[in-house]
Formats: structure tokens, sequence, C-alpha cells
């Protein structure tokens, strides 16, 4: 019931868009490198309609003086010359059409990759807390579904909208010109048919965005079942996923008919303004040819042809404006991600500022994901770590360890106060800089598609196999790596799914290693190792990363009792700093988590 109920109030929520905000300026500059097809899309489009309306001109005389009324024999050489004549001018808009219809596909289909790209770009500059304000599958969608869209209603627009209002006007001049009384028919329909296509606009728009609404969430169900199947079988949830999903597409299926329902009913509409048209137009001409006035069979054909390319012209237009109507939804969403500039940007960096040195200074830090100071998740935070030194950092869960290594290389910024590397505030280093010498081995370890190497030389493109070696040798990773009959070759699959949770782990700290920081962050990042490969990957550590600072957030007394300097936090604050001995004596929170542990192990 309460599904039910959110569902009923998601769709009677209202969907508004500032026109305002859609970016026209970015879209524009999405058609650089494809101007060229972009132009001769429609220049061969207006060649075909010119070559359309011809043809109708030589049937005429074809019929009035080549054929005649039946009375005299038929002048045939009339009717080849101007059958003749047709046959080219078919040709010509077969030749220009086609030509129209290659230039627009290539204008779009390069339209739509430079928008792909923009948006992507836009999303991999983005911080955390700007990723945070976009669901994964809101941007999955924004980048595949509306993108698509768009796309076709660009193509759409170098197109039927050159086409359809040429072909209306030339189409209407003509028409004019054989007989201007029965053209008023024109006058008295359009305005009913333009009528129809505003109310039903008006009311697909807002249904379309509710649509799209429901593809983010079904985006972002799919992808979470995916990253997490696992969970999902060994819970055996198989049942419950799938039902779940149901009602998610489901809920896209009626949000799809009631868009869908509407144009349905348009469509019709249009239809029959077109049949009462071409009643009025035979019934009133014919009239006009039988009584022999005003009007010739010829002219009267020629008529007839004229007003099913207007009838036509106003349809394309019509679905022209439906199809802007649904873009027009898609185009707001990815101004949204477009328009979304970067709260962590190199705007106040000094360009050619370096990191001298590996020194980290906290200095009246208070960090919140959201809100103001009640909402602070590290308080208060004053803390000094020199160059070269070894730290640990231990603490319960939710005790904010990980927030405060991540605002180290700029995850994200401080709400106040500052964090400083090499004596200089981390905002003053451009992003790059200072994430080149840092490096960090987050919690949830990643891998990607591809082989071992390839994903070790993340950490540093250039790296040759002796590094990677070495910098697995450091990891404790080389050996299982040379037990694959593939070594370095191995293929990973996607998210490193051939190798275990401790291997994984290994694997990151070696690509890490490759960077060859100044700073190293290791977050809970040998918890799936065991003492043994833990206590030599330190031991590595100190032989090899001599001047280089390290950070150890862990679980494990174990894995940071030989640190230099322990951090203990509690709730967002650091309640206690010292070695492995001074803490077991003066802090409350180590000494029970120490005794803990060893109770554990016996």
């Amino acid at each position: 019931m309460a599904i039910n109920r959110a569902r009923k109030k998601d769709d009677e929520e209202p969907f508004k868009i500032d026109f305002k905000k859609i970016s026209f300026k970015e879209f524009f500059s999405c058609v650089k490198g494809y101007g060229v097809p972009t132009v001769l899309a429609p220049i061969f489009i207006i060649m075909e309609v010119i070559f359309e309306v011809l043809i109708p001109m030589v049937m005429q005389k074809l019929i009035d003086q080549g054929i005649g009324n039946g009375t005299t024999p038929p002048n045939m050489t009339i009717v080849w010359t101007q059958g003749a004549i047709m046959l080219v001018l078919a040709f010509g808009a077969l030749i220009t059409g086609a030509l129209s219809a290659r230039f627009a596909a290539v204008a779009s289909q390069g339209f739509g990759k430079n928008l792909r790209k923009k948006l992507f770009d836009a999303v991999q500059s983005f911080s955390f807390r700007n990723v945070d304000k976009f669901s994964h599958g809101s941007l999955i969608t924004r980048l595949t579904t509306d993108v698509t869209f768009i796309q076709n209603t660009f193509m759409m627009l170098i197109r039927i909208a050159f086409r359809s209002p040429i072909m209306f006007l030339f189409s209407l001049t003509m028409a004019v010109s054989i007989n201007w009384k029965l053209s008023l028919v024109f006058l008295a329909i359009a305005p009913i048919m333009v009528l129809g296509i505003a109310i039903v606009g008006s009311i697909v728009f807002p249904l379309f965005g509710k649509m799209f609404k429901k593809f983010d969430n079904m985006n972002s169900r799919l992808q979470e079942n995916l990253r997490a199947i696992r969970v999902v079988k060994s819970f055996v949830r198989e049942n419950h996923e799938t039902e779940s999903f149901r009602k998610t597409a489901a809920d896209i299926q009626r949000a799809q008919v009631r868009a869908e329902r509407v144009m349905v009913y348009g469509q019709p509409m249009v239809q029959l303004c077109m049949y009462v048209c071409m009643v009025c137009v035979i019934w009133f001409g014919g009239s006009m040819v039988l009584n022999g006035t005003g009007m010739t069979l010829g002219e009267l054909n020629t008529f007839i042809s004229y007003n099913n390319q207007i009838l036509m012209s106003l349809l394309m237009v019509a679905i022209t404006f439906v199809n802007i109507f649904m873009s027009m939804q898609s185009a707001a969403r990815t101004s949204e991600v477009l328009s979304e500039y970067p709260d962590i940007n190199d705007d106040h960096a000094d360009a050619e500022l370096q990191v001298e040195d590996s020194s980290i200074t906290f200095e009246n830090v208070n960090f919140g994901y959201n809100g103001g100071e009640d909402k602070y998740v590290l308080k208060n935070v004053n803390l000094q770590i020199n160059a070269g030194e070894t730290i640990g950092i231990i603490g319960g869960t939710g005790s904010s360890k990980t927030t405060l290594v991540q605002l180290i290389p700029r995850l994200y910024d401080v709400s106040t106060g500052s964090v400083k590397v090499g004596g200089r505030d981390i905002r003053d280093y451009k992003i790059r800089t200072l994430r080149d010498s840092v490096a960090m081995v987050l919690q949830k370890n990643v891998l990607f598609s591809g082989t071992i190497k390839e994903n070790l030389k993340w950490g540093n493109d250039n790296a040759t196999d002796e590094e990677i070696e070495s910098a697995c040798k450091v990891a404790q990773a080389h050996d299982f790596v040379m037990s694959f009959p593939d070594g370095y070759a191995t293929d990973l699959g996607q998210g490193g799914v051939n190798v275990s949770g401790g291997q994984k782990q290994r694997l990151c700290i070696a690509r890490a290693l490759i960077k060859k920081p100044k700073i190293m962050i290791l977050d809970d990042s040998t918890s799936a190792v065991d003492t043994a490969t833990d206590a030599r990957i330190r031991r590595a550590f100190r032989e090899e990363l001599k001047g280089t600072t390290v950070i150890i957030i862990a679980q494990r007394i174990s894995s940071i009792s030989d640190c230099d300097k322990i951090i203990v936090m509690d709730k967002g604050v650091i309640t206690d700093i010292g070695t492995h001995a001074e803490l077991y004596e003066k802090s409350k929170i180590y000494r029970e988590v120490c005794i803990s542990q060893q109770k554990g192990v016996e």
C-alpha cells in the first residue's frame, strides 16, 4: 500500500521545466565537426521539394494538352515529352532525397557523439558531491535515452523541419495560382489542425517528463541489482528482485501508455482534418470541372496532388512538434548535467605550484556532506603529520575515518578550516597536481575490464615491466600473478571477477604504488588478506617507501601497531594520538579494541 501511495503521489506531481536553463549554446556547439553535412542536408531537402512540387505541374500539362478531354486524339508528342520530364524530376527527387537523408544521418550521429562526449566529460569533472546530486541510474538515462531523443529530433529539424514548411508554402502557392477560391478550404482546416497539435503537445509534454523519471528509477534498480548480484543469490532473493523490477517496468509501461494514448488520439484528429479537406476539394473541384467553370481536369488533378502535399506537410509538422515536446524534456535533463559546475575546481589554483614534500596539516577542519554545523561529520580536527611518517587510523564504524582521508586529495572540500599538503592549502594546487602526488586505495576495490598489466598501468601509463613487477612484489601480488598461465597478461574480466578479494586488494595496492606518490593512503585495504601477508606488505612499505607519508586505516590493531603515530577517532572527533604503547595506557577506546581482539585470537 505504501508503495502504491508513493507511486500515485509521484504520478500526480506536476513536472515543470525552466526553459531558460536549457543550454542551447551547448547543443549548438555539438554540431562542431559536422557543420558541412548539417548544412547540406537541408539544401538537398529543399532541392527535393522543388522537384516534387514541379511534378504535378508537368502532370497538368500532360493531361490537359497531351491527353485532352477525350473528344480529340491524344498528342503523343506532348505525352512522351512531359512523361520524360516527370521521370527526370522524379529521379532528381530520389537522388536529392537520398543525399539529404545520408547527410542528415551523418550530422545527427556526429551530433549525438559530441553530446555524449560532452556529457561524459562533464560527469568526469564532477566532485563526489556533484555526483551525489544525480543518481547513477539517472546519469545513465541522460547519456543514453535522453541523448537518443535529442539526436533524433536534431535529424528531424534539419530534414522535416525544413521540408514540411517549404513544401507547405510552395504547394500552397501553386494551389492558389490554380484556383484561389478552392484554396480557401486550407484556410478553414489549417487552424483546426494547429489548435489540435497545440492541445496534444501541452498534454504530452509533462507526461514524457514523468516517463523519463521512471526510466531513471528502472536504471537505478537494474544497476543496483547487477552490482549486488552475488548478495542477491546468496540470500536467495531472485524472486523478490524480479518482482521489484517487474513493478518498476510496469511503472514505465503505465507512463508510456499515458503519453502514447494522447498521441494516438491526436493522430486520428489530424487525419480527420486531412480527409475532410480532401473530400471538400474533390467535391467542389469536381463540380467546377463538370460545370466547366474555372477548372480543367488536369488542374483538378494537380490541385489534388498539391492538396496531398500540403496536408502531409501539416502532418509532418505535427509529428515534428510532438518529437520536439519529447526532446525538450531530454534537453532540460541533459542541460542539468552540462550546467552543473564542479564545486571542486582549479579556479584559485596556481598552475606552477608543485607538491614539495609530503607533510599534511589539518587546521580547525569541519566537514559535512550536507547542511550546517549540526550535520558536521568531522568536527574541529587539528592534526599534524610530518613527511615520511606512517600513520594509523582506527575507530568504530561511522567515526569518519574515510571522510578524513578523502579530504587530502580533495575528493571533498572542507566546510570550514583548511587542509595543507607541503605547507600549502590544497586548494592552491591544481587538482591534477595534487592527486598525482597522492595514491589512495579505497575501501571498495575496483578493477576494470582488461589484463592485469593494463589495470596496473592506471597508476602510470608509462610504467615499465620492471616497475610493474617491483610494485607487485611490494604489494605481495607478484607470486599469485605469476601462478596464472598468462601472468600479467591475464584477463581479469569485468570488475576483476577472476581474482579473489584479497588478490584484488593487493593488485589495487600495486596500482597505487606504481604512481610513486608522495602520500599513500590505504583505507582498510588489507582487510581481505591474512595477517602474515599484511605484515609482509607493511614491512615492504617501510623498506621501499622511505620518504613517503603512509596513512593506514584499519580495523585490526596488528595492521597499525608499528606505525609512528596512531589516531583514534570517535564520532568525527580525534580523541587520542600516540604510539601503540602510549594509547594502550591512556586511551580507553584503543585499549578496549586491543583487549577484544586479543580475546578473539585466544
